[in-house]
């Protein structure tokens, strides 16, 4: 029974694996550019992450506890959004003594306006109206 049970969980990790290659092959035929504004939109995706952008433009800096007091999430869940965040350049973050002040990346910002700015005006300039009656 042991031995059946370990060799469909074997046999499931590698469909995954071999799933998780699949998608890896076909995502390297995409441009960069679709493949980074994939991954800011993945980064934008979950509401915590807006939330904490959104505190962080209403003010200077802040320290991650102060986030962590708004944010109706535990330190450590707040910790690894603003990491998310830091890792596309949305934030910017320093370390002051054991604190860590974030603050907007406001040239990261207009970056990523503009790739979004582009993107949709160019699918708005391209749509053909064939949805409508």
């Amino acid at each position: 029974m042991i031995i059946q049970t370990k060799l469909a969980y074997i046999n499931k990790y590698v469909v995954c694996l071999r799933h998780k290659t699949y998608i890896m092959i076909k995502k390297e035929k995409f441009s960069g550019q679709d493949q980074e504004l994939a991954g800011i939109a993945k980064v934008l995706s979950h509401p915590a992450r807006i939330a904490i952008l959104r505190f962080l433009a209403s003010t200077n800096t802040c320290i991650s506890g102060d986030i962590s007091n708004i944010i109706p999430l535990s330190r450590t869940t707040v910790s690894q959004h603003l990491q998310a965040l830091k890792n596309i350049g949305l934030i910017k973050g320093e370390i002051d003594g054991v604190k860590v002040n974030y603050c907007i990346n406001n040239e990261r910002i207009i970056e990523i306006q503009e790739t979004l700015n582009i993107f949709f005006n160019c699918t708005v300039n391209q749509a053909n109206n064939c949805c409508k009656p």
